[in-house]
């Protein structure tokens, strides 16, 4: 068994994903924002295949995206965490959030600190973040990471912006020693 973390911020909690998160998960992965950013609707069998393959990368690699759980509600609010699967350009730092959610900072929150446990537990030197350049939301929130603009990248056919998260702080401290 993997025994996934659980860190909590002020406003949420990330954790292993539950079965129990589907229904939100998929209900997700049904709206049309998906169509745009993320390859298109999906159903509810193919939105549990998703969430399984999220879930999974913690057993294949030993780490993976969190689950995001709004803190005062107990309620899924989205995914965010570690990103690496067979064919990924580079590590990524990945978000996505329940549209229930939207514009409270918890993307931000929630990929910040999946980020700095990517940094201090992985030894991650660096990220990325794909994001589809329409996709202003997500853009913000990378710079809100401090994340930059580094170039664009074709990942199954779509044309994505890479964004690069700063070094962390470990390796600026090697750096400076």
């Amino acid at each position: 068994m993997i025994d996934i973390p659980t860190i909590d911020t002020a406003r949420v909690r990330l954790r292993a994903f539950r079965a129990s998160d589907h229904r939100d998960f998929a209900a997700y992965f049904a709206s049309e924002r998906t169509t745009r950013f993320l390859g298109g609707v999906i159903g509810a069998d193919d939105a549990w295949r998703r969430l399984a393959t999220l879930a999974g990368q913690w057993v294949l690699q030993g780490y993976g995206p969190f689950a995001i759980e709004e803190r005062s509600s107990a309620r899924f609010a989205g995914y965010a965490g570690a990103w690496f699967p067979h064919g990924w350009p580079e590590p990524e730092i990945m978000w996505g959030l329940c549209a229930d959610f939207h514009g409270k900072g918890y993307a931000t929150e929630a990929a910040g600190a999946a980020r700095d446990w990517a940094y201090r537990t992985l030894g991650w030197s660096t990220a990325i973040s794909l994001i589809h350049p329409d996709n202003h939301a997500s853009r913000r929130v990378a710079e809100r990471l401090g994340a930059r603009p580094d170039g664009e990248q074709t990942l199954r056919g779509q044309t994505v912006g890479i964004h690069r998260h700063p070094a962390s702080p470990q390796t600026i401290n090697q750096h400076n020693a």
